[in-house]
């Protein structure tokens, strides 16, 4: 059994402080991180889910263009809409798109929900999507858990957990440990882009990591 200077949420609180002050100097800039509109932040996340921010982007921007609310995305037509997000990938995604937007004003009165209940009955919103959601739209302290999330607890606490890790009890109750600040938005843009430039699924770059340097990573320790 390996010992550490820090407990877990020791090491979690100064996680979150080291890449916060890592992110100011390495942050993204996407279109859908600038708006506080609720259904543009839900598109963009249904956009992100298994596809880099960088193939969405462009997706993302016609899309909002030619569907700027909940409505004209009902009317749509879905030879349109498969048009505009196809090179995304993922065969009939389009028809996800559609079935949440009737969804929500059937359900919802065409309002965007903010409790992880009501968003996880939409079409095509699951745990990640309905985090974001709650954190970038809403400003609630929500866990968000994603395959990169995952990554990134199970190997700075050394958790050595297998299989899918994202649905483990574990996961859930450390990622709500982070996401339990202010600007719980910054933080999970935060997070994101240290797994994509640093703590990557493949060849992570421990030699440059903000974390490491300070002797924190049990991961990089190890």
């Amino acid at each position: 059994m390996k010992e550490y200077v820090f407990n877990i949420y020791e090491t979690i609180d100064m996680f979150k402080y080291l890449i916060y002050e890592w992110w100011h100097s390495n942050e993204r800039k996407f279109p859908w991180r600038k708006t506080n509109n609720s259904y543009f932040i839900l598109v963009s996340e249904m956009m992100l889910q298994r596809t880099k921010a960088e193939q969405v982007e462009d997706v993302y921007k016609r899309f909002i263009e030619v569907y700027p609310d909940i409505y004209s995305l009902a009317k749509s037509k879905p030879q349109q809409v498969n048009c505009i997000v196809k090179s995304l990938g993922l065969k009939d995604r389009y028809k996800v798109f559609i079935n949440a937007a009737s969804f929500i004003i059937h359900n919802y009165n065409g309002k965007i929900p903010d409790t992880r209940d009501d968003l996880l009955c939409i079409p095509g919103v699951g745990e990640y999507v309905s985090g974001m959601v709650m954190n970038c739209a809403f400003k609630k302290r929500e866990y968000v858990v994603d395959t990169n999330i995952a990554r990134i607890f199970n190997r700075i606490l050394d958790l050595n957990l297998k299989g899918e890790i994202r649905r483990k009890k574990e996961i859930i109750e450390y990622s709500s440990a982070y996401f339990d600040t202010e600007n719980s938005r910054q933080y999970a843009y935060a997070i994101l882009d240290f797994a994509a430039a640093i703590c990557k699924s493949i060849n992570p770059l421990c030699g440059i990591c903000p974390v490491n340097k300070y002797g924190i990573c049990r991961f990089a320790i190890s």
